[in-house]
């Protein structure tokens, strides 16, 4: 397996991926051009892919920079062991089916992690998909070392009133809950 950074080059296979794994309309060319560009900071990239030896994609990981995205109403803030200036988001993750098992997860975490942690920032914040399956999504993040902060229910309903979003558990009206996770990154800039 080999992991690199998130390039436009990608685009049309994580999109792909994203969707099949999270559902119809999880991303667009436009909203990944976004994300890639909040996880980029003094020329590092947070985001990343993990391709085969065939070196077709068989995983992604987005993140966003610290003070580079915007703490919404499902942000605990006043929970958060790091100010709000300091804390990167992990956005999104996937891996096919076929790769599951192999820690291609924990690779693009580790990964991600280390280019926030050169960015600045100090803890990395995500908010995890309880109903995966198995809620394998929650076990990898806690093996990694985050910490369970609160559960917020219905995370993703919203997507789907208003953007169409399809969950590939629930349908069209999505009713899943986020388990939101803090991951300190130990090796920030002092």
């Amino acid at each position: 397996m080999q992991i690199l950074e998130l390039r436009p080059n990608y685009f049309a296979d994580v999109i792909a991926l994203a969707n099949q794994i999270h559902g119809d309309n999880y991303l667009t060319q436009q909203s990944l051009l976004q994300m890639q560009q909040q996880g980029i900071k003094q020329g590092i990239n947070a985001s990343f892919v993990a391709l085969n030896e065939q070196g077709h994609i068989i995983g992604y990981r987005l993140s966003f920079a610290a003070g580079q995205w915007q703490p919404d109403k499902w942000c605990s803030v006043s929970l958060w062991p790091v100010a709000v200036s300091d804390m990167a988001y992990f956005k999104s993750v996937g891996v096919s089916p076929a790769a599951r098992g192999q820690g291609v997860a924990s690779a693009l975490l580790r990964q991600s992690a280390v280019a926030l942690s050169e960015q600045g920032a100090k803890a990395g914040l995500a908010h995890i998909w309880r109903e995966s399956p198995g809620n394998a999504a929650e076990r990898y993040f806690s093996h990694a070392g985050a910490r369970l902060l609160k559960v917020h229910a219905e995370r993703w309903r919203h997507l789907s009133e208003l953007e169409g979003y399809i969950c590939p558990r629930c349908g069209t009206l999505c009713r899943c809950s986020a388990a939101e996770m803090v991951l300190l990154l130990s090796m920030g800039k002092s």
